[in-house]
């Protein structure tokens, strides 16, 4: 278990020293840890962010690679926020680590990092740069069914960002960095064919009582569950 935990802590550490690495699920849709499936795995999903998020609408596909007690995500997504006139294109990934589960448990849980980049124009005209780094523990349950399978999954997390706006009509640049709580969640229909059907939803706090959320739906496809 030790040699597993260097592998992720190695990835996580890799993926902040360069955007081009390792890096975390995407904008306009939820961070999902779901626990570690087997095998190979695509998915697609629509994502419908709140007021505070910028509403809009965000598509995304997803590639996952499970590794026995390891498992892997690529994610890439174009997010369309309401009223703003210009697309959000980003890139993500993250690295996951089972820590309690196994074929015969149906309660797995699972330790999650990652880190995810995107851009945007700023107000002045410049450019915005964003990192997201989120890092938590999944708890999920796989409820067996003799057509289809049935796993709710919960995962709170601590959420960092990053963002740096630089050039524009404002000499110089400034930075920002925060840590937020957020918390993610869902429900996975799986089916014998390997076909499954999703939905998530994902809540940060911003403080004061405001927070953003997203709400997404999705169809996946594994080989080798």
């Amino acid at each position: 278990m030790m040699r597993y935990s260097r592998i992720l802590a190695l990835v996580a550490l890799g993926a902040a020293g360069s955007t081009g690495g390792l890096v975390a699920q995407v904008v306009g849709l939820p961070v999902r840890n779901a626990g570690i499936g087997t095998g190979i795995g695509i998915a697609a999903d629509v994502g419908f962010p709140n007021r505070v998020a910028g509403n809009g609408i965000a598509f995304g596909g997803t590639g996952a690679i499970g590794l026995g007690p390891v498992g892997f995500t690529a994610s890439v997504a174009s997010y369309d926020p309401k009223g703003s006139g210009e697309k959000i294109h980003s890139v993500g990934g993250t690295g996951n680590l089972k820590v309690f589960g196994g074929p015969l448990v149906p309660v797995s849980i699972t330790l999650q990092g990652g880190l995810g980049y995107h851009s945007e124009s700023s107000v002045e005209g410049g450019k915005v740069s964003n990192l997201h780094v989120p890092v938590g523990v999944g708890l999920t349950l796989t409820i067996p069914n003799p057509a289809f399978s049935i796993k709710p999954w919960v995962a709170p997390r601590l959420d960092l960002t990053r963002t740096k706006e630089s050039g524009g009509s404002i000499a110089g640049s400034s930075t920002d960095t925060q840590a937020k709580f957020a918390i993610s969640g869902g429900v996975d229909f799986g089916f014998l064919s390997g076909l499954s059907v999703r939905a998530m939803y994902d809540q940060v706090q911003r403080g004061n009582g405001i927070h953003t959320a997203v709400v997404s739906l999705g169809l996946g496809f594994r080989v080798g569950t």
